[in-house]
């Protein structure tokens, strides 16, 4: 149930769902309609919405929309239309509604705990250790994974400075360390631990063992550091960029395989990690 609860967001009465998804929240755009319009359909008002905007040109505002799994009003697990702060503003702007502005002013001091986040690293740290927590991971595992996240968030933040926009070129960018890292896809690794990769918001990182967080943290890291130094700008300069920074983890990742004798990427998932711990306990 805790999951569930922080799942949800309340703005004057009206639920709002919401999943973590590529370190930052992401809102379902039904609720959303729903908490802003009289309609009493807000998914054919959603439905109808989408086409004006797609006649209107604003092809650019289906980057910021994706499908994740959120809890449907039986209980179950369904795919809905999602998206992030950014694209909920834009979204907003297509609705007239008396709402708008309050709603905004909510939306921004939901997301200003992100901006908390990067001024104080420490807020970051004790939320994300609290969520992990509940979901039952060790301690170890627990400050790698933050680690791992602070070092993700100083990456793209670093795209970002230099034109990286859309949320696909971000995935693209993602995938290309994780092919020179550990020889597999992102989508390829999914499957070796049993994740189906449709579902977006099946985080390949909260599945990872320690090794390959460590992995992961060094490509990253490495990539970062050699777009610093070449002073890159551009997609396809920071392509290459990730490649070379996951070619260094991968590198050292084939070196320690072939002392230990087995493969770094691992079938574990967060199953596994979590009954370990508890296992461990008793």
């Amino acid at each position: 149930m805790r999951d569930k609860e922080n799942a949800i967001a309340v703005f004057e009465t009206k639920r709002i769902r919401r999943t973590w998804y590529n370190e930052e929240w992401w809102f379902s755009v039904v609720d959303v309609v729903g908490a802003l319009t009289e309609s009493s359909e807000p998914r054919r008002y959603w439905s109808d919405l989408k086409i004006k905007i797609k006649e209107e040109g604003g092809i650019e505002q289906y980057d910021k929309i994706v499908q994740l799994k959120l809890f449907a009003e039986d209980g179950k697990l369904r795919e809905t239309d999602c998206s992030n702060t950014e694209g909920l503003f834009r979204i907003i702007q297509s609705i007239p509604s008396k709402k708008a502005e309050p709603f905004k002013l909510w939306l921004a001091k939901t997301g200003y705990e992100r901006i908390q986040e990067i001024e104080n690293p420490e807020l970051l740290y004790s939320r994300a250790k609290r969520y992990y927590e509940i979901k039952g991971y060790s301690e170890d595992w627990i400050a790698k994974r933050i680690r791992g996240t602070i070092i993700r968030l100083d990456l793209t933040d670093e795209w970002n400075k230099r034109g990286i926009k859309k949320s696909k070129d971000y995935a693209i960018l993602t995938d290309e360390i994780s092919k020179a890292t550990f020889d597999v896809t992102t989508k390829e690794h999914k499957i070796i631990k049993n994740l189906d990769p449709r579902f977006k918001n099946q985080n390949i990182r909260d599945n990872m063992t320690d090794v390959e967080l460590v992995f992961t943290m060094l490509g990253e890291l490495s990539t970062k550091e050699i777009t610093k130094e070449r002073d890159s700008k551009d997609f396809p300069n920071l392509k290459k960029d990730a490649n070379d920074g996951g070619t260094v983890s991968g590198n050292a990742r084939k070196e320690l395989e072939s002392i230990i004798k087995k493969k770094v990427v691992s079938k574990e998932n967060r199953f596994d990690l979590t009954n370990r711990k508890r296992i461990e306990k008793h």
